[in-house]
């Protein structure tokens, strides 16, 4: 039985969030966007096309005026304009005009590229999420970030800009290999850190039937992220303020990403963020020693890395100066007072971010010891 949230926008319903088990209810859902009458473009990466690709179309061809799957390589480096530019041509080529419709099919990425094709193509489109994975069901999916890297620099061009829907289909949470699953992980972990320490304690306490990916236990664990996200994005639709709490590990994080040139996952180079995070935290006398290192070490049982020994830490710290979070030239970093409980403090110095991005950092000397 589906279940929805709603998620408004300047104190207005903007737009549901389907929770279910199954695409059965998707045709029932677009329907009351008049789909009938509209085109629809599902947007897909290589990925999710072959997996769930040909069911969303078979449920919607004979439904729609025109139903097309347009599929690009997986992975971060093709999260590009030059993506953007391909979905443009086909749109065009298509004859599809500004009554039509996106479908973003897939993960963080995918959901990233289609918000933004929506946005801007014709100066705005419908679209709606169907986010496949652990960190677009529980965190991309939801707020209206769209955007794309530019030369290797995440998410510098972008736009805000609501879906109409987002339909979760938790079972597809089953069919991600085990990296996939575990570095999604990593974004519901920091909604436990950043706003609710009870659940924070629950996923650790549910380990075991969150490993064995358990239907009801997936789905508890993702909607209870969702709720998270709901009250931060609702409070502060456009990071004006409150919102950056999301970005808890993202500075050191987004560095190593670009670092290393794309080839870990993000929800790994986010978990060694937030392990660098909380030790400036540690640092400043908000946690104690132990709480650092049990917010370190939870990572472990989640197969996510607390260490790293292919960084140059003096360019981490470089890279973290090109972060689009940066503020009158000051990193606004966000650090926890206590579990549960996210700040955004901008005093973090440069010696206070390289003593932490050395302690996630295990070099050849260390191994040697």
């Amino acid at each position: 039985m589906a279940q929805r949230m709603t998620i408004n926008y300047e104190k207005k319903p903007c737009y549901d969030i389907v929770f279910t088990e199954d695409f059965e209810l998707l045709l029932d859902e677009l329907q009351a966007f008049d789909v009938e009458n509209r085109r629809v473009a599902i947007i897909a990466d290589s990925n999710t096309a072959a997996l769930f690709g040909n069911t969303v179309c078979d449920i919607l061809n004979g439904h729609c005026k025109k139903v097309l799957l347009h599929t690009f390589p997986a992975g971060e480096a093709n999260k590009t304009l030059d993506t953007v530019k391909e979905i443009y041509r086909e749109l065009i080529e298509a004859q599809f005009d500004r009554k039509d419709l996106l479908i973003a099919l897939g993960g963080g990425v995918v959901g990233d590229i289609t918000g933004y094709a929506a946005a801007t193509y014709l100066r705005g489109v419908d679209y709606i999420q169907i986010p496949t994975t652990m960190i677009a069901q529980s965190d991309s999916s939801i707020g209206g970030k769209t955007g794309v890297d530019f030369d290797g620099y995440k998410n510098m061009v972008g736009a805000f800009y609501m879906p109409k829907l987002v339909y979760m289909n938790i079972s597809t949470l089953k069919q991600l290999d085990d990296r996939q699953f575990y570095a999604g992980f990593a974004e519901v972990m920091k909604h436990g850190l950043i706003k609710d320490a009870s659940f924070y304690e629950w996923l650790l306490d549910n380990m075991y039937e969150i490993h064995d990916r358990d239907t009801d236990t997936l789905s508890e664990m993702i909607m209870r992220s969702c709720t998270v996200k709901k009250l931060v994005v609702e409070k502060d639709p456009k990071e004006q303020g409150d919102r950056a709490l999301l970005n808890f590990g993202h500075t050191i994080g987004h560095a190593i990403e670009k670092a290393m040139n794309f080839e870990m996952m993000h929800g790994e180079c986010i978990a060694l963020g937030m392990v660098a995070a909380a030790y400036i935290s540690w640092k400043h006398n908000w946690l104690s020693m132990d709480e650092y290192y049990e917010v370190r070490d939870m990572f472990v049982p989640f197969n996510l890395p607390i260490s790293i020994d292919s960084i140059d830490p003096v360019e981490i710290l470089r890279l973290t100066k090109s972060d689009k979070k940066m503020d009158s030239g000051q990193i606004k970093f966000v650090l926890l007072k206590k579990v549960g409980k996210a700040v955004i403090d901008k005093t973090v110095t440069d010696e206070e971010m390289m003593e932490a991005i050395r302690e996630i950092y295990f070099s050849d000397e260390d191994a040697k010891e």
